[in-house]
């Protein structure tokens, strides 16, 4: 009887360590997942608010907040939805669960939805999850086959015009003029295809693996730093001419740090960074990710001395 006891007891035990196991294991990596668009979320909330303040117009911090939350969905929906290249780039998300952050992600989403909805905001909010899903799944009708997925900075310029879309028409909901409009449209759509383009840059094993010809992989590192320089350049000559004209608000601050953040970055990040260490991914997060809210506390210092 003992020794049937402790059979049992032996059996039971295994089978709870074996589960607590398991879900110790699952939870690191899906605590990764869940927190890897928190940052990019938190910038695309900012973008909006600093897109208001160019525009001249109310700043509604709520419509800020459920553009944040439709980017963060956004994010992580496309890391739950794991793809070959996510597969090698991405190790730290392996064993999550991924069933988990995409019911998150469809929560935060519609949060999203019914707040950018009430300002008749309902398709800017649905546009980036549809442009997703034809980028990475597609539509098929018979033989036809529709898919936006595609090398040579084809998912470059799907960002930029994405949420370049996105940030413009939530900032300027209640704006009457068009051009100021197309200027931020510009200038966000720029900025977002070069963010996306340096971010290939740590990328590059998985992507070449994955058969996707990126920018960098494509054109090389010089050629690839000389066009985001080039972009990054014209943006914000676009930016200053807006604001010279009084098209935009006099707000120095933000088109300088832009402009020289942005050149120090591109240099910065434009090489090949697979291997990176903590500092570095901290680097690159900071400049990237942070580069919105070090503009606004920046801004903040100037008005406080001025």
């Amino acid at each position: 009887m003992n020794a049937s006891n402790n059979l049992q007891y032996n059996y039971t035990g295994k089978i709870t360590l074996g589960i607590g196991k398991k879900h110790h294991q699952n939870f690191l990596p899906t605590l990764e997942l869940l927190k890897s668009s928190l940052l990019v979320s938190i910038s695309g909330s900012l973008r909006i608010y600093i897109a208001s303040i160019l525009l001249m117009t109310h700043i509604n911090i709520l419509n800020c907040v459920a553009g944040g939350l439709i980017v963060y969905a956004i994010y992580t929906l496309d890391r739950a939805l794991e793809s070959k290249e996510d597969s090698i780039n991405k190790l730290e998300l392996k064993g999550a669960n991924r069933k988990l952050a995409l019911f998150i992600s469809m929560i935060v989403f519609f949060l999203g939805c019914y707040v950018l909805n009430s300002c008749g905001l309902l398709f800017i909010a649905l546009m980036p999850l549809v442009t997703g899903y034809l980028y990475s799944k597609g539509i098929s009708f018979g033989k036809f086959n529709f898919k936006l997925k595609g090398g040579r900075g084809i998912k470059n310029f799907i960002v930029g015009i994405t949420w370049g879309i996105f940030i413009t028409f939530i900032a300027g909901v209640e704006l009457e003029s068009i051009l100021p409009l197309i200027i931020i449209f510009l200038y966000y759509s720029f900025k977002l295809f070069i963010n996306s383009a340096l971010y290939d840059f740590k990328d590059i094993k998985g992507d070449i693996i994955a058969g996707i010809k990126t920018i960098p992989v494509s054109i090389g590192e010089e050629n690839t730093r000389n066009l985001l320089l080039t972009l990054h350049i014209i943006s914000h000559s676009l930016l200053a001419t807006a604001i010279i004209m009084h098209l935009l608000a006099f707000e120095p601050v933000i088109l300088l740090y832009s402009l020289f953040i942005g050149i120090f970055y591109i240099y910065k990040l434009s090489n090949n960074r697979e291997n990176e260490s903590v500092g570095e991914k901290i680097e690159r997060i900071f400049l990237i990710d942070g580069e919105a809210g070090s503009i606004l506390c920046v801004r903040s210092v100037f008005s406080s001395i001025l």
